[in-house]
């Protein structure tokens, strides 16, 4: 009987664990704004669904100049398209803060915000 006792509770331990749920890992971190990697995916997609068709929301995507020397990991021209916060995808308005950049070959350049930039410089993300 005793056993069946302890093996009731470990199982109802076990469930509580399992059933709590993880947070997600930023894979960028703009100011104080965490990005999964899955939401950078979503805005980098859309954006460069809008190069590829040569359409434009509000000016965006449009080449970024990379005025502040940023070195990324792949080849531009580079095109920034903005990233927002609340987790929508952007169709046009206030673009917010920050940015995913990606080439012409649809990669991901990185991330980049006006958040702690002076004037309308960004930094990284």
């Amino acid at each position: 009987m005793q056993y069946s006792k302890i093996l009731a509770l470990a199982t109802l331990f076990i469930s509580g664990v399992v059933a709590v749920p993880t947070k997600r890992a930023c894979a960028y971190t703009c100011g104080t704004v965490c990005y999964t990697s899955s939401a950078v995916s979503a805005a980098q997609k859309a954006g460069y669904a809008q190069y590829s068709a040569g359409t434009t929301e509000d000016s965006y995507p449009h080449v970024y100049h990379d005025y502040e020397g940023f070195v990324f990991p792949v080849s531009g021209t580079y095109y920034e398209f903005p990233i927002l916060s609340n987790g929508d995808i952007y169709d046009g308005g206030s673009p917010g803060a920050d940015r995913v950049i990606f080439n012409t070959k649809d990669q991901l350049a990185g991330v980049i915000t006006h958040t702690g930039a002076s004037g309308d410089n960004f930094v990284s993300c």
